[in-house]
């Protein structure tokens, strides 16, 4: 054989090699991927031409499909739709799908790996097919309660179970129909479609774990008094200094406590005092005493950074880096660019509830065959241990005070201690607040963690606080979970 030949074989073998290596790879590695890429319009056709599986509560279905007589043979149909939206999202013809719709896709339509033998028996018989159901953590009767105490007002509720993560409510407003995403009609579909995204309220944004992330504002306090006593550094007992006004660093601003005057009076006022009323001022001088490595530290425990998959991809909550003495004072009170989703919020009190262990939250129960065998169960899985449970039940004390001799008092409950903290965020000089509410009950045994968010200051501008408007939508929740 000649050189050039030679060269030619090698090349051409090469090129076979290449070939055969990424036809492997697509086939087998990314092809769970690509069928669940929105974009992949074949694969979407194929779905509406199956009988996609349910998605359940109680096995009861949210979302299901009907047989029709059209080419496509099933129609999606939302029995509840602007209930459950934020969780089912949508499944279209044009424009994708979101929501457990899109996170389980493959096993709604039947053609998941797990479901492997099923295709074979389907490719014997000849018949197409049937998809999973997906069973969710959900309770319907908490997430009844949540979307009735949200009523007309903009933001979003998550209730979690804090010893296993699983989400018992999530609900997002305004809310949409996903039946109008659904329609057979492509015309219909993107004139729906076009609406909603030109909603100034935005409703096809889910704010319980993605949008703009809101300014956590006193919440954020938990995070600071919780790494205060964990790391050694400071007691409940500690005092700190309590003027009415505080300067910051290399500035000609300062920062003031809720009211304009001291923390319940004195030179000094502890920990304690100060998570209880909820005062500025001193978590401002804890924050900066603490530094921001710390602070980093048990914020990233905590969770912020993580994309938690619930399957949704949750957006990473965020605390900023590289800041400096003034912008970290800021930060230590939820304000200056420390950003938040309603989700977070909820895991930093479920792991205060839950003995400083963070469980991964979830919505998945488990994802049952066509003939009701078992595709996956959903476990508790561990995420994080960000406080020693010497510091959580620190926590939960301060906590307590907070809604029965403080600034979270519409909070209470009568007969059950309740844990929680209120948060009042700025954003802006003239723009409403965000409200805020998260915590915990029954503190001494917890069934229940929650976090309540309020856009626009409830309709109340800069009037509104959180106990005013968050802290009683919260206790119907909670009341809810309890009376269960």
């Amino acid at each position: 054989m000649n050189k050039e030949l030679r060269r030619i074989s090698i090349a051409t073998l090469a090129m076979f090699l290449a070939l055969f290596v990424s036809s492997s790879v697509i086939q087998v590695f990314a092809v769970d991927d690509l069928r669940a890429d929105p974009r992949n319009v074949r694969t979407l056709y194929a779905s509406y031409s199956a009988e996609r599986g349910p998605i359940l509560l109680d096995g009861r279905p949210i979302a299901q499909s009907t047989a029709v007589d059209s080419p496509f043979e099933f129609l999606r149909v939302y029995p509840e739709p602007a209930l459950y939206a934020p969780i089912t999202g949508y499944f279209t013809l044009n424009q994708g799908n979101t929501g457990i719709e899109g996170a389980y896709n493959d096993f709604l339509t039947g053609t998941a790996n797990e479901q492997f033998l099923d295709q074979l028996g389907a490719l014997v018989t000849g018949q197409r097919p049937r998809g999973a159901a997906v069973q969710l953590t959900v309770d319907p009767v908490v997430q009844q309660a949540a979307a009735e105490a949200m009523g007309d007002l903009k933001g979003a509720i998550v209730a979690i179970e804090p010893a296993t993560g699983r989400i018992l409510a999530l609900v997002s407003t305004p809310s949409f129909d996903p039946n109008r995403l659904a329609s057979h009609d492509t015309a219909s579909v993107l004139e729906a479609y076009d609406q909603l995204t030109a909603d100034p309220d935005d409703p096809l944004v889910n704010r319980a774990i993605s949008g703009d992330l809101y300014f956590p504002g006193s919440t954020f306090k938990l995070l600071v008094a919780a790494a205060a006593l964990d790391s050694g550094r400071f007691t409940p007992e500690d005092a700190f200094p309590n003027p009415a006004r505080l300067p910051l660093p290399l500035s000609t601003d300062s920062i003031t406590n809720s009211g304009g005057g001291t923390c319940g009076g004195g030179s000094t006022v502890t920990l304690a005092t100060a998570l209880r009323l909820s005062c500025n001022i001193p978590f401002a001088e804890i924050g900066l005493a603490l530094g921001e490595d710390t602070m980093a530290r048990y914020t990233e425990a905590f969770g912020f950074g993580t994309a938690y998959e619930i399957p949704m991809t949750a957006t990473p909550s965020s605390f900023p880096t590289g800041m400096d003495d003034a912008q970290l004072m800021l930060s230590s009170f939820g304000q200056y660019d420390v950003r938040v989703t309603p989700l977070q919020m909820a895991l930093v009190s479920a792991a205060i509830a839950n003995g400083g262990n963070l469980m991964q939250p979830t919505l998945l129960d488990r994802i049952i065959a066509p003939d009701l065998s078992i595709v996956q169960q959903s476990e508790p899985v561990l995420s994080s241990q960000p406080i020693t449970r010497i510091t959580a039940e620190t926590m939960t004390r301060l906590m307590v005070d907070g809604v029965s001799n403080g600034v979270a008092g519409n909070a209470r409950i009568e007969g059950v201690d309740v844990a929680g903290k209120t948060g009042t965020a700025e954003n802006g000089d003239t723009a409403p607040y965000t409200l805020w509410f998260t915590g915990f009950a029954p503190a001494d045994n917890p069934q229940v963690a929650i976090a309540v968010v309020v856009e626009d200051g409830g309709g109340r501008g800069q009037s509104g606080s959180g106990n005013q408007i968050a802290a009683p939508i919260a206790k119907r929740v909670l009341e809810a979970v309890l009376s269960r």
